[in-house]
């Protein structure tokens, strides 16, 4: 099989100094102390694919940070066919990756980014009938064209056998850090089917005040320090709390006081009681379950250890959501959240799902 690997390098690099994203911040994000999320991402899903053996593979890449480096680095040897422009990698390097590939007749575009890299991406295989699968790095990710986690991806390039047309939506990011969502369909291209894909991400809907009330009563009557996700059902908590919270960022809540708003990762930790005096509330994604990895990795693997965890949503969303799903950045956190859980969904009530 012959597969084009392209990586976005600076994809999700702005999410967990909580700006939401990395479109037009790269520069704010470095200054924040961020650190490049992509390649890490990029490694695990070779490794995994190298680990069943890449003889029956011929990887073409483009160079540096782009794929080569970090192919050659898991004991790969790529096809480099072409390499970025000096400086900063931008959208133009990626589809001229991709058109390279297509010219090339790779079996399929293997890409790691979020969805501004599954848009240029889409584009440059538009007319052509070459697949694409997306190994998810960004902040959002609300298209469905991405494996659940790089190792799924892997899976879906060994053993897919047909594709299907499939949804790329993206969002505009200063709406976004503004606190308006609308996702925008950009394309449908072909994509691998696969039990391992995510689903387009759906907003979720259902009456959320008896649960938010709950939730709000129990947290006044706790000594402990509460991370409030993001979302619109912990944003009704938020409400009932009586702060104007933000509606995409993660706020810090202690005794009556917001200790941290819209907080980074860092400022998260900072704000942070001792062990077992946390709890971290989050609510999944309708359409595609995730309660860790989708548009809140402020809450890094540092920060989960610390805190207790509450899950909470509606019947109307849980009812879209076959199981949970976590995306961590680290496969042992993963695996050790896996299992059945209790999800909150009411002022009392509580429905038990799994977490794959």
């Amino acid at each position: 099989m012959r597969i084009g690997f392209v990586v976005n390098p600076i994809a999700g690099m702005g999410g967990r100094v909580g700006l939401k994203g990395t479109d037009g911040k790269v520069e704010e994000a470095r200054r924040r102390g961020a650190e490049p999320r992509a390649p890490d991402r990029a490694r695990r899903a070779l490794e995994a694919l190298a680990a069943h053996g890449s003889d029956e593979i011929e990887l073409l890449t483009w160079g540096g940070d782009m794929g080569g480096e970090i192919a050659r680095a898991v004991g790969m040897e790529p096809d480099v066919v072409g390499s970025p422009a000096d400086g900063e990698t931008s959208a133009t390097d990626t589809e001229r990756a991709v058109e390279a590939f297509v010219d090339a007749s790779v079996d399929l575009v293997l890409f790691v980014g979020g969805d501004g890299t599954a848009a240029d991406v889409a584009e440059a295989v538009e007319g052509s009938e070459t697949p694409m699968l997306g190994v998810p790095a960004g902040v959002k990710v609300y298209s469905s064209v991405f494996a659940v986690s790089p190792e799924d991806a892997a899976q879906v390039v060994r053993t897919f056998e047909r594709t299907e047309r499939r949804e790329v939506m993206d969002i505009d990011e200063d709406e976004y850090r503004e606190g308006e969502v609308h996702p925008e369909l950009r394309a449908v291209p072909l994509v691998p089917v696969a039990e391992e894909l995510q689903s387009s991400k759906q907003l979720g809907g259902g009456n959320v005040e008896a649960l938010a009330a709950g939730v709000a009563d129990d947290i006044r009557a706790s000594e402990k320090t509460f991370v409030l996700g993001p979302g619109s059902t912990v944003g009704a908590i938020k409400e009932e709390l009586g702060f104007d919270g933000s509606p995409l960022g993660v706020d810090v809540w202690r005794d009556g006081e917001v200790l941290a708003l819209d907080a980074t990762e860092s400022e998260i930790l900072d704000a942070l009681g001792p062990a077992g005096e946390n709890v971290v509330v989050v609510s999944p994604i309708g359409g595609q379950g995730f309660v860790f990895g989708r548009g809140n990795p402020q809450l890094s693997p540092a920060v989960i250890r610390r805190c207790d965890l509450e899950i909470v949503a509606s019947r109307s969303k849980l009812d879209t959501v076959g199981e949970l799903r976590v995306d961590t950045d680290d496969p042992d956190l993963d695996a050790e959240l896996s299992g059945w859980t209790k999800v909150r969904i009411g002022r009392v009530e509580r429905r038990m799902m799994r977490i794959a």
